[in-house]
């Protein structure tokens, strides 16, 4: 049967109910029966993001969603993406271009500009693909946030879409989250609502039934689909870090998990290796004893290296290279295994320099481009050569003597640094640990050697197909449902 919706718009009670697999999984389903569908999120807020064919920028969500649809991601797919630089404020990002710094007030009275870029890629998408699964944002019940919105309702009233609504009921209070969410929203919101899918169920379905028969009977709206819990699903986060299972692994990787850490998918590859034990360290924890330290990328570098100077960490590490360990710094991590930051133009927040960690010969200057670029070349401290591609995002430039030693040639320049003593390693190459062998070069440049191959494409997309399968009793609801309704 035909998908009776052109644009379909999947909500959550919360945030991280579940939304972002949901759509995944429709877009998948839409593609093994061949409609040319594809994902769209109007705003989204998060730290982890994507690089494009066309070198914009969007959110990393919409990348594996894309991936799911088997289309190439483009910025009208996320033509809103806010990266958040303090409590307060946020980089704002228009149709893949850094369109300026704001406030949350002031980007409250620009979101009436962001919603016509909204409805422009929302139009255009809708000219090239059949299918439009569009995903929200946080929970349509924000009362303070409603004014202007263009993530959730604001959104779907828009371009009179209908929505289904998400809850987990792994959190606890499911019913709860949905007869509360309706109850904030306007008639014409609920009525656009046309049904339920409860997220992360495990059990037995039987004992959950009296509650789904109240729930239809209290709203009048059906529970279109119970979604299993699954576990070990190797997929790309939004946002959060995700707890990292314990590990057998005898290779200890420390990562600092920053207040303002950016793209730690960086380390999914090392978290399904299963010579590696991968721990992220939060603030008031116990630096334990590693053989790699990873410096993460950062939203705020300066912020981020005085969080760092604060708990310990330039302690730790030279301590760690005096027995010999490794380090490896990503994008702002890099940045922060210099002498100096500059930041003279205010570009991350108040103008002004910090002082480094002092491990690799090179000075960070800020700018107000920021490098977009899918990139490939090969591992310059492996004597294979060893294959290696990813993406930059970054606005800072360094140079000094450590750049003598790259760490990669990409694309026929030499990239990132290395300290003469070969303990240290700098790179602004996002996503150096997924191409198989440049993982295998980095690990065993660090000093692991080990036969083990982790593939995240065919991880990824074991995990989209498995998600699809668990998915399917929802698309089937949706299709009866929508022709029933027609």
């Amino acid at each position: 049967m035909a998908f009776p919706y052109p644009t379909l718009m999947v909500q959550g009670t919360t945030s991280d109910a579940g939304k972002t697999t949901v759509v995944a999984a429709l877009c998948r389903l839409l593609k093994r029966d061949g409609v040319k569908v594809a994902p769209f999120k109007p705003q989204n807020m998060a730290l982890n993001s994507a690089v494009t064919a066309d070198g914009g920028e969007i959110g990393r969500a919409q990348a594996l969603q894309a991936i799911a649809a088997g289309v190439d991601a483009t910025t009208d797919m996320n033509p809103v993406l806010l990266k958040p630089s303090s409590d307060t404020g946020a980089q704002v990002i228009i149709h893949g271009k850094v369109r300026a710094d704001m406030e949350a007030r002031d980007y409250h009275h620009y979101k009436t500009v962001a919603m016509q870029a909204v409805l422009q890629s929302h139009q255009r998408l809708c000219a090239q693909y059949d299918a439009i699964i569009v995903e929200g944002a946080g929970s349509p019940a924000e009362i303070n946030l409603r004014d202007r919105d263009i993530a959730n309702m604001g959104f779907a009233e828009a371009v009179d879409c209908p929505v289904i609504l998400v809850a987990d009921i792994d959190r606890g209070g499911v019913f709860a989250h949905i007869v509360g969410t309706l109850s904030c929203l306007s008639e014409s919101e609920r009525a656009r609502t046309i049904g339920f899918v409860i997220n992360r169920f495990r059990g037995d379905i039987s004992l959950l039934q009296p509650g789904l028969d109240w729930l239809e009977a209290q709203t009048g709206k059906p529970v279109l689909a119970v979604l299993p819990y699954l576990h070990g699903l190797f997929l790309d986060a939004e946002d959060a870090v995700q707890p990292v299972q314990a590990s057998q692994g005898a290779f200890r990787v420390v990562v600092p998990s920053l207040p303002r850490m950016s793209n730690h998918t960086d380390f999914d590859a090392l978290r399904a290796h299963p010579d590696v034990d991968l721990r992220f360290v939060r603030q008031g924890e116990p630096i334990p004893p590693a053989d790699l330290i990873i410096l993460p990328g950062s939203k705020h570098t300066r912020a981020d290296l005085a969080w760092l100077q604060l708990h310990g960490w330039p302690h730790r590490i030279a301590q760690h290279l005096r027995y010999g360990g490794k380090v490896i710094g990503i994008c702002g991590g890099f940045q922060m295994l210099g002498t100096s930051v500059i930041d003279a133009l205010g570009v991350e927040g108040s103008a002004g320099e910090s002082a480094a960690l002092g491990v690799l010969d090179i000075v960070t200057e800020m700018g107000t481009v920021k490098r977009l670029q899918q990139v490939s070349g090969h591992c310059a401290f492996d004597e294979h050569k060893a294959a290696v591609s990813g993406y930059e995002i970054h606005m800072g430039s360094s140079r000094g003597a450590a750049m003598a030693l790259p760490a990669f040639i990409i694309d026929g320049r030499a990239e990132g640094a290395r300290s003469d003593d070969g303990q240290v390693l700098g790179t602004y190459l996002h996503g150096l640990f997924d191409t198989p062998q440049s993982c295998a070069a980095l690990l065993r440049w660090a000093g692991l050697e080990s036969d083990a191959s982790i593939d995240t494409v065919a991880l990824r997309e074991a995990s989209l197909e498995r998600l699809a399968d668990a998915t399917q009793p929802l698309f089937d609801a949706l299709v009866a449902l929508g022709n029933k309704t027609v």
